[in-house]
């Protein structure tokens, strides 16, 4: 799941399982499909308002992981596809759009720091679970399609960052977990006919709990809040700054050698800034290890 957003708006994603520990030599191939409806336009510098979308995330995506200085590490790679309809009020006008394209292609690298050492698939298989900490560093870059004649696109037309530390903690057959990062974004500069638009730090913190029926099958309960993220355009006055909190359940099951199903469901509860929004997901999982 730590991928399968990767088209979705910053810091609504809500990832569980993103710490957990791994066999080195294991590699993941996913297809994911996100279904987006509400209002999901988080970008405060437009003049658009009473925004209605429904948008469809097509995602494919590998992770590999390995060791790393005797640690476990992983390095994931993500490309979305977008389609979505979107209305509301342009500067007071009704307006309804249709786009559709690649979106930002992510590259995500993690790298365990405590209480997950590298281990080969049989023995992560004998070794207890204990308390790992971890940090991770994603990159989402701008391959996505973007037009500067438009307001609203697939693509941002700009670099984003995002470094972030998480402790996973097993009990039992119980898990609780917790992250902190911070989305850093370079300036748009050639937003909407060649004006610059830059964002604040977005600051994300998320806490899931869940537990393992057996392995492979877990429910978790997440939560997600994200503050910060202030827009303005060729410097001027600085919109709202973002207080968006999203609940959800994530559900994983086993479905054969090698094959994992994912359902997740959430939706925001508080939106200060857009995000009163809901996202259902579905994503299919392949799993295999080195030889």
């Amino acid at each position: 799941m730590l991928l399968l957003h990767a088209g979705a708006p910053h810091a609504q994603e809500l990832e569980p399982r993103t710490y957990s520990p791994s066999p080195i030599g294991t590699n993941f191939l996913l297809a994911g499909y996100a279904h987006l409806s509400g209002d999901v336009l988080t970008d405060p510098s437009l003049p658009v308002s009473g925004v209605n979308a429904r948008i469809n995330n097509f995602v494919l995506g590998y992770v590999h992981t390995f060791a790393l200085a005797g640690r476990t590490a992983s390095l994931g790679l993500a490309v979305p596809f977008m389609s979505g309809d979107l209305s509301g009020l342009v500067i007071g006008a009704p307006t309804e759009v249709h786009r559709a394209g690649l979106g930002d292609m992510q590259l995500r690298f993690a790298l365990n720091l405590i209480g997950n050492p590298a281990l080969s698939p049989e023995a992560f298989a004998q070794a207890p679970a204990v308390t790992s900490l971890g940090a991770s560093l994603t990159v989402q870059a701008p391959t996505g399609q973007y037009i500067p004649t438009r307001l609203v696109n697939v693509g941002n037309n700009r670099w984003a960052f995002k470094p972030e530390i998480g402790v996973s903690q097993p009990w039992g057959n119980w898990f609780f977990e917790a992250s902190l990062g911070v989305w850093l974004f370079t300036s748009n500069t050639d937003f909407f006919n060649g004006q610059n638009r830059s964002q604040a730090p977005l600051a994300i913190t998320q806490l899931h709990g869940g537990y393992s029926f057996r392995p492979g099958l877990w429910l978790a309960f997440d939560i997600g809040y994200a503050s910060g993220g202030a827009t303005s355009v060729n410097d001027g006055a600085r919109g709202p700054s973002q207080g968006n909190a999203r609940g959800g359940l994530t559900l994983a099951m086993p479905l054969g050698h090698g094959w994992s199903a994912k359902l997740a469901y959430s939706r925001g509860f508080i939106t200060r800034a857009a995000g009163d929004y809901q996202i259902v997901t579905v994503a299919l999982q392949y799993r295999w290890f080195d030889r």
